[in-house]
Order: structure tokens, then C-alpha cells, then sequence
């Protein structure tokens, strides 16, 4: 019913206005973070929008209804009227060939699905936590849902920071008699014995592999911190034993390393495994050490400049109203870029410390996203730590790089320019 008559207030709207709706991105905007909530709602109610890469800091052209004004103004978003005239200047300034900026068209809300443990809270994970601000619906999976192939049902899939090799994180030498880890490795343990595993390593490689399957088919996957290098070693791993015996009960294959197959994963190569299983660590893929020789006032990345005519793809996935971006630490804070696969697309680096933060990459018919640290607005999280308001950073631009991603699957598919 509530799409019927959104659809009866478009077409009396579109008969009695000739004017669009602009919501700038740059540094005018009062909510970044809202604006892309609001332009998941107006392509959730089926109607088209345009995506203006690099016009304004990358603005959101929609039509001018009165729905579409009132749920701007009540989520805080700053918008504009446009007449037709001034849309047809606008287009004619992005259309130049001089001009870095293109017209996306945005068609169609995806489908998203969050891989994460029951009884996680939102503020546990950025992702989460600024699809809840934005107000973004998603649905929770994990593994037995994964397993059975729910994952056909989804566009987008996010990987809440998790440990795909089977070794909890790592956190056996601090946390192994905490309640939450105790619990957390019992619950895996019982969900591997249902789902007909050996191991929870065994559990997570299934897992992982079939995650692999949703993109080759199509499927868009964005995770960050521990899902990030975690997951690309578990598929690396995949003909060998790399946890020792307190994680999985007997001891990692004293050949492990030699065993890892490269081309099995989606961005690393040729790194060395942390195989001291005491060592809060998974590889030498992380940067997290090489950023305690700065301060929080130096530690920051920059973007790269795409071209937006040529190179759709990352143009849409670094927008935002600055090329700056504050660093921000997790358990995988960055990478190191002598370990990252050639055809790998780096977005974003810190450059005065030579890591990498934001990368990308296609296989087969989907996309992969990887985005280095914990949380954008809270520059050492730790465990225990209070959950980050993000009614304090309406504008952040590190949260900005992840809401690019939920959008990015609505964009009409468009062939790259050769």
C-alpha cells in the first residue's frame, strides 16, 4: 500500500513540477551519512536517481516530490531545487570531456545481507552501526545460511569483522579464560558439529569458499578490519592446517606456509604466516605496526584520484567531500603494499607510511572491497570500548567510503571504455 501511494504522489508530482531535487555532497551537506539513506529510500520505492561522481562531492539528483522533500527535511539531509534548466547546464558541464565527472544512474535498491553471529550488537561493527544510522534495512546471516547457498537471495554481503581461518581471532593469549571468548568458541564448535565439520577452520573454509561462489556469480562483498586479510588466508589455505592445537585440537601442518596457494584468493600474495599462535597477529599482510610510528594527528590516508569517464567503478567508490581521510586502527589497520596482487585496484594509501587502506578488485562477475581498520570515528577501539554516536559525525568521511559501497550495486551496469 505505502509503495501504491508513493507511486500516486510520483506521477501527480511529476505532472505539476518541472524541477529536480539536488542533495549536495561537498561540504555543505549537513548529514552525509543520512543523504545515503535517503537515496536507498527513494530506490527502495522504485524510483531512478542519478549519481553526480564528482559534481558537488559526488550529489544525488532526484525528483522534486513533495514524499521525497519531506523525508529529506525530516532526516536532517540539505537539499536544493533545481529547474530543468539548470539540470540541463549542470549535465552539460559533467558531459564535457575536459571535466572529471559522470553521470551514474542509480536504479534499483540491492538486496543486503550482513554475515555476522547472533546477538551482535550494531555498534560491534561499523557497517552495522552506520546502516542503522542511515536507516538502510538489512538482514543477518551466518554460517549455516552461507552453508546451504541463502546467499542467491543477496546483492550486497558485508563481513562483520570475523576470523575465517579458524583461530578466534587470535585472542587465545590475552582471552582465553574470559567468558566471551569461552562461549564464542563453544558456540562455533557446536555450529561446526551441526553443520557436519570436523572443525570450526573446516566450518570457516566452507564458508569462506562459498562466499567466494556468490562473487564469482555476481554477488558484491565489502568487509573490513579481520575480514579482510583473514579471509583471503583462509582461502589461500585451503589445502593445509595453519591453526596449532589449542584452536582445533591438534597441531598446524609444520609445512603450512609452503602450502598456501595464492591464486586460490582474492588480494594477497606471497606473505609470511604468523604462525606463533600466541601472537595476536595473522601475517605480515598487516600494517597495525608500522602506524604506532605516528601519531593520531599524522595518521591519516589520502585517495586516489580515478577518472570518472574511464574508470566508473573506484570514481564511485572513493567519493566524498575530502581526499583526506583520518586513520583509524583495528585489528587489521592496513596492508602492506609489497603483499597486494598487481591486478588489485588500490583506492586509498597512507602515504607517508607506505600501507595501504582501501582496495579493490572483480572476479568473475562480482566485486571485492577491502577496507583496513575498525572504526572510522574511533581511533583505538578496543574491546570494551563505549559504541561510537554517529549523531556526533554526521559528516565523516571515512564512514562515507562504506555507504559508497551499499550504493554502488544499484548503478546501471555500464561497460569499462577500452
Amino acid at each position: 500500500m505505502q509503495k501504491i501511494l508513493f507511486f500516486l504522489f510520483l506521477v501527480l508530482g511529476l505532472q505539476a513540477k518541472a524541477t529536480q531535487i539536488i542533495v549536495p555532497m561537498d561540504a555543505g551537506q549537513s548529514n552525509h551519512l543520512k543523504a545515503y539513506g535517503a537515496a536507498f529510500y527513494v530506490l527502495e520505492n522504485e524510483v531512478v536517481i542519478e549519481w553526480l561522481l564528482n559534481y558537488r562531492g559526488g550529489a544525488f539528483l532526484m525528483p522534486h516530490l513533495s514524499t521525497i522533500e519531506d523525508m529529506l527535511i525530516i532526516r536532517g539531509v540539505s537539499y536544493e531545487i533545481l529547474a530543468d534548466g539548470q539540470v540541463e547546464s549542470i549535465k552539460r558541464e559533467i558531459s564535457n570531456p575536459e571535466v572529471n565527472q559522470e553521470v551514474v544512474q542509480l536504479e534499483k535498491a540491492p538486496k543486503i545481507a550482513v554475515y555476522t553471529p547472533g546477538g551482535k550488537q550494531p555498534w560491534d561493527d561499523a557497517v552495522t552501526l552506520v546502516m542503522e544510522y542511515a536507516e538502510i534495512p538489512y538482514d543477518k546471516v551466518y554460517d549455516s545460511t552461507v552453508i546451504a547457498g541463502g546467499l542467491v537471495e543477496y546483492d550486497w554481503l558485508h563481513l562483520h569483522h570475523e576470523d575465517f581461518t579458524g583461530q578466534y581471532g587470535k585472542f587465545y593469549a590475552s582471552f582465553k579464560n574470559a567468558p566471551w571468548y569461552r562461549q564464542q568458541v563453544a558456540e562455533l564448535e557446536q555450529s561446526a558439529r551441526k553443520l557436519g565439520f570436523d572443525k570450526v577452520s573446516d566450518m570457516k573454509l566452507a564458508v569462506a569458499q562459498n562466499i567466494k561462489s556468490f562473487v564469482f556469480g555476481g554477488g558484491f562483498l565489502f568487509t573490513m578490519c579481520s575480514g579482510t586479510d583473514s579471509y583471503d588466508i583462509a582461502l589461500a589455505a585451503h589445502e593445509t592446517d595453519i591453526c596449532e592445537d589449542m584452536y582445533d585440537g591438534d597441531p598446524a601442518d609444520p609445512n603450512c606456509q609452503e602450502k598456501l596457494d595464492y591464486s586460490n584468493s582474492f588480494a594477497f600474495e606471497n606473505y609470511q604466516l604468523e604462525q606463533n599462535p600466541l601472537v595476536y597477529e595473522y601475517s605480515e599482510i598487516d600494517g597495525t605496526t608500522d602506524h604506532r610510528t605516528v601519531n593520531e594527528k599524522n595518521d591519516y590516508f589520502t585517495l586516489f584520484d580515478f577518472s570518472a569517464k574511464w574508470d566508473v567503478v573506484p570514481t564511485m567508490l572513493t567519493q566524498c567531500h575530502t581526499d583526506i581521510i583520518p586513520g583509524f586502527y583495528g585489528q587489521t589497520t592496513d596492508f602492506r603494499k609489497e603483499y597486494i596482487k598487481s591486478n588489485v585496484t588500490i583506492m586509498g594509501e597512507s602515504q607517508n607510511l607506505g600501507t595501504v587502506r582501501y582496495i579493490h578488485g572483480e572476479h568473475g562477475m562480482g566485486t571485492w572491497t577491502f577496507y583496513g581498520g575498525h572504526d572510522p570515528e574511533d581511533y583505538q577501539h578496543r574491546v570494551g570500548d563505549p559504541p561510537t554516536d554517529l549523531n556526533l559525525h554526521p559528516n565523516s568521511p571515512g564512514y562515507r567510503l562504506i555507504l559508497n559501497n551499499i550504493l554502488f550495486p544499484a548503478a546501471k551496469k555500464k561497460k569499462r571504455k577500452t
